[in-house]
């Protein structure tokens, strides 16, 4: 069995957390056992995500969100007891990695979110990217399918106020509808992300884009997932997926 200085090292040699000025610790953020059989993975740390970690014989729960803000108050209250009080029971270590994971061009959320799309990428946008599609591009129904199939068949709500041919995308997995008006001035045709706040309807429809919010933690499914299999594959580990729903 690996152990959690070489899984958490290989973790930290990808996706390059030194790199980041993020509001979370990325990494090990709750120590666990000194060996890791199986890693299992999931989108956000919860009591449910940790209770079904330990009955899946976890060491490790790898998560995008996880224990940890900055803001947050200093002092436990209860339901922070009973997360801690459940790793600590089952001994499982608790890694997470946030903005290090978005912005990842090959195993992050949104470089994983693009491919899903069938979109090229272009260069960097915020913590996301910027994409393109091949030739004279989808219409806009066919943006909200292939939205719909890459985040697990969620209805992504879309306000389709953009250009008849979508050849450009802006893809900023969570809460990232504040970059709606910085995809309107870089002239991009569409715009993805998690979710929605009630300004967005007039930005889209008076910017002349297409604005798509499929959901923070459905947008956020990808990467931790990928991670997953990654330290599968190359520690040998047995990774099993936590699908928690998530309707925001």
């Amino acid at each position: 069995m690996p152990s959690i200085e070489a899984i958490i090292g290989r973790l930290d040699a990808l996706l390059k957390p030194q790199s980041f000025e993020d509001y979370c610790p990325n990494g090990l953020q709750v120590p666990g056992p000194s060996e890791v059989a199986t890693v299992a993975t999931a989108v956000s740390a919860g009591l449910d995500v940790f209770e079904r970690a330990a009955a899946e014989g976890a060491g490790l729960v790898l998560v995008h969100h996880g224990l940890f803000w900055d803001g947050a108050p200093r002092a436990l209250d209860v339901p922070a007891k009973r997360r801690l009080e459940a790793l600590f029971r089952h001994d499982i270590a608790l890694a997470a990695y946030h903005l290090p994971l978005d912005a990842h061009p090959e195993h992050g959320n949104n470089a994983l979110l693009a491919e899903a799309l069938g979109a090229e990428l272009t260069h960097p946008f915020d913590v996301g990217f910027a994409a393109r599609f091949e030739g004279d591009g989808i219409a806009p129904g066919e943006l909200v399918e292939r939205v719909r199939e890459a985040v697990g068949g969620r209805e992504p709500l879309a306000l389709l106020h953009g250009p008849e041919r979508v050849r450009t995308i802006g893809i900023v997995s969570g809460a990232a509808q504040s970059r709606l008006p910085t995809a309107i001035a870089e002239g991009l045709d569409a715009f993805l992300t998690g979710e929605c706040s009630e300004r967005n309807f007039n930005e889209a429809r008076e910017g002349g884009i297409h604005f798509l919010a499929a959901g923070h933690a459905a947008t956020e499914t990808l990467g931790v997932r990928r991670l997953g299999d990654l330290l599968a594959a190359e520690l040998g580990l047995r990774h099993v997926f936590l699908d928690v729903p998530n309707p925001i």
